[in-house]
């Protein structure tokens, strides 16, 4: 398994949530330990929460589904008022899938419901239209185990990968990616790849609730940046939608990505988290 590391930087922390990841370090720590016993998911102690927005997807849900990995905690699917039978699918392939019916639009909006109903320890953004493979999740929990907050999937990294980003679309992100590391001193390699994992106690620090759309892989990732959390990119393969057609306009949801990188830029800085030794 390869990762590297984007960000190294460590800050002070919020007292409005309990720092999961903190409180169980240590145990985390001993995880390779030859006289622990084997853990009983691949995801040791840790539970981990998968949030999907979706919005008519009910074609795409058995593949993704199907590739979900054993000892997940929960599902959660979260429903933008589908006209298909979405929400029917999800429950027929996963009896115990947790769903959330959200009628404000957007993509952030989704996730931001997601977040707040989501139980566990650890958080993954996943995409419902079979893009994003659910097979990663291990490669993205794995460096949480081992003391990152906040993991981000890089299509541009070596070992990662698209089927499903035109030359145009490409061009748009290095650019917007290269303003962000000049502006918040990131190293990232990606800036608009929606694939991410986070402990919960980075869930403040994001603030989410006020972005609507496709921006806010962009609001995440620079929220996360000025926080001074610890960092750390995986490569990721990225296939083309199976069914339907994307939601996503590039001119549209590129000019809002620059916005959003120039309105960040003028807030204060959330607060951090504070990591024990």
């Amino acid at each position: 398994m390869r990762y590297a590391e984007t960000n190294r930087r460590q800050g002070p922390m919020l007292g409005s949530r309990e720092p999961v990841r903190a409180k169980r370090s240590r145990r985390f720590a001993r995880h390779g330990d030859r006289t622990a016993p084997a853990p009983a998911t691949p995801f040791g102690e840790a539970r981990v929460s998968v949030v999907i927005p979706t919005l008519n997807e009910a074609a795409n849900l058995p593949h993704v589904f199907a590739r979900l990995p054993q000892g997940l905690h929960e599902v959660v699917v979260v429903d933008g008022r589908s006209v298909d039978d979405t929400v029917a699918v999800a429950k027929a392939l996963r009896p115990d899938v947790r769903i959330v019916l959200e009628k404000r639009p957007g993509k952030g909006i989704a996730l931001a419901a997601g977040f707040a109903a989501a139980k566990g320890d650890i958080i993954v953004m996943l995409d419902a239209d079979g893009s994003t493979d659910p097979a990663e999740i291990p490669r993205y929990v794995m460096p949480l185990l081992d003391g990152a907050d906040f993991v981000k999937g890089s299509r541009f990294m070596p070992g990662g990968g698209t089927d499903d980003i035109t030359p145009i679309r490409k061009l748009g992100n290095s650019a917007l990616n290269g303003t962000v590391n000049k502006l918040y001193g990131t190293r990232y390699t990606d800036l608009c790849y929606g694939y991410n994992a986070f402990w919960n106690h980075c869930l403040p620090v994001l603030e989410m609730g006020d972005d609507h759309g496709f921006e806010i892989e962009t609001v995440i990732n620079v929220r996360i940046a000025r926080a001074g959390l610890r960092v750390v990119e995986v490569p990721s393969v990225e296939r083309e939608r199976l069914f339907g057609e994307s939601k996503l306009s590039p001119v549209r949801d590129g000019l809002r990505v620059l916005r959003t990188i120039v309105r960040e830029r003028g807030r204060s800085p959330r607060a951090a988290v504070v990591k024990e030794d």
